[in-house]
């Protein structure tokens, strides 16, 4: 978790927007003291308006880090996120972050790194894959969509695409790909799985992984209005060390969990 002393509720003036799809944009924004304490898998919640309504943050997982500046990655589902990517440059948003925990890159039981999502789910991927650069862990993106139109791959390196109707790369979706490419490219290797999309996908490969002992790591997506664990807002039900269904604030305990904790 960041220490709440690196936790930052800043101004941050909005100096790009790049559209990257019909309803899914990229805002970049200015918040160095947030930018220096980020880490792959970390959020923001956003204030998207001055105005009373709508009164919740929205939070985003932070998508790419540059200088003084994050990306996030918005996909326009209603009101607040409309305004986000309407929102004009030079404009200002208050942005509480970084929040939650990060994906473990640290450990030395793994030597490949298999970066699995679908839909908006690629949006921690492009931090975490410039991390495991970084530490010089060869990885390879997984993206899975309904048809070539879903798929999210923009600024992605090493990249192999699954769509169910076949309009782009593996016909079938993105568990089915994963298993290809642990019995040929990734033969041999010791992977673990660092994954974030929706929770079906997410379930489903949660349950590959276990059976395969697999490690493997999933960014869960939750209603968030505060993002510290006062508005219980978050609460999702999830296995404890011994396989028991127990609740807790994704925001304090995620949103990257273990694999394992999602198998139910």
């Amino acid at each position: 978790m960041i220490p709440s002393s690196k936790i930052a509720d800043v101004k941050a003036k909005i100096t790009e927007t790049r559209p990257i799809g019909a309803d899914v944009t990229i805002l970049t924004l200015e918040c160095p003291e947030i930018a220096a304490a980020a880490r792959p898998g970390n959020f923001v919640n956003i204030k998207v308006s001055d105005a009373s309504h709508p009164l919740l943050r929205r939070p985003f997982c932070i998508h790419n880090v540059s200088g003084g500046t994050i990306d996030v990655m918005v996909k326009n589902v209603g009101k607040g996120t409309t305004l986000l990517c309407d929102a004009a440059c030079g404009s200002s948003v208050m942005v509480l972050g970084p929040l939650g925990n990060s994906f473990g890159t640290g450990t030395g039981d793994f030597d490949t790194a298999l970066l699995v999502s679908g839909g908006i789910g690629t949006a921690p991927m492009l931090f975490l894959e410039k991390k495991l650069a970084g530490q010089g862990i060869p990885f390879m993106n997984l993206v899975g969509g309904r048809s070539r139109t879903d798929l999210l791959t923009r600024g992605l390196s090493n990249c192999n695409t699954a769509t169910d109707d076949g309009s782009e790369g593996f016909q079938g979706n993105v568990v089915e790909l994963l298993s290809r490419i642990l019995e040929t490219t990734a033969a041999g290797r010791r992977p673990k799985v660092f994954a974030c999309g929706p929770n079906p996908m997410l379930k489903a490969l949660a349950k590959f992984c276990a059976k395969r002992a697999i490690p493997c790591e999933l960014s869960l997506e939750s209603v968030m209005g505060c993002g510290i664990g006062i508005c219980y807002g978050c609460m999702v039900e999830l296995n404890n060390a011994d396989g028991q269904l127990e609740t807790v604030l994704l925001c304090k305990e995620g949103p990257v969990i273990d694999g394992f904790r999602f198998t139910a």
